[in-house]
């Protein structure tokens, strides 16, 4: 059984057929940049975009990157009710994400990605990398997790 998806970034919508066990529904917030990904698995299913990711702040706060460093403070909404944290080769990511979007993390086989519950949980830590290499970092996760969404 497969399943479709619909991926906005940016105003950007992505549409493909995937597994259904590839498939996942969910939020990411990296601050900047909100990511959005629905599933469905019906003929033809995927003609409505992904919905938009709410801007209703719930209250839950992580930390998140934020040029040089990691320790800024971001106040998810919607349904964002977890903290994570990414690294990978060329990658340190923080933000706010949904649960669903968490049980996903089997299908990054290439980043470690960590999630939890409590506010502020996903620590903060200073980076010294240069702006260049934290933005390659960035979109390097954010074309992975197009790739594997």
């Amino acid at each position: 059984i497969g399943a479709a998806k619909s991926f906005s970034l940016y105003n950007t919508s992505v549409k493909r057929c995937a597994p259904a066990g590839d498939c996942v529904s969910g939020f990411i917030n990296l601050g900047s940049i909100k990511i959005s990904s629905s599933c469905c698995n019906t003929d033809l299913c995927n003609d409505k975009d992904a919905p938009d990711p709410s801007n209703v702040p719930n209250g839950k706060q992580c930390y998140h990157c934020d040029g040089h460093n990691c320790s800024s403070i971001l106040r998810c909404s919607g349904s964002e009710d977890r903290c994570f944290t990414a690294t990978g080769m060329l990658l340190l990511a923080k933000g706010c994400v949904s649960k669903s979007a968490c049980n996903a993390t089997k299908l990054f086989s290439l980043l470690r990605i960590s999630c939890c519950e409590g506010n502020l949980c996903n620590g903060a830590q200073s980076i010294t990398q240069s702006f260049l290499f934290l933005c390659c970092s960035l979109l390097s996760f954010i074309l992975l997790w197009t790739f594997f969404l």
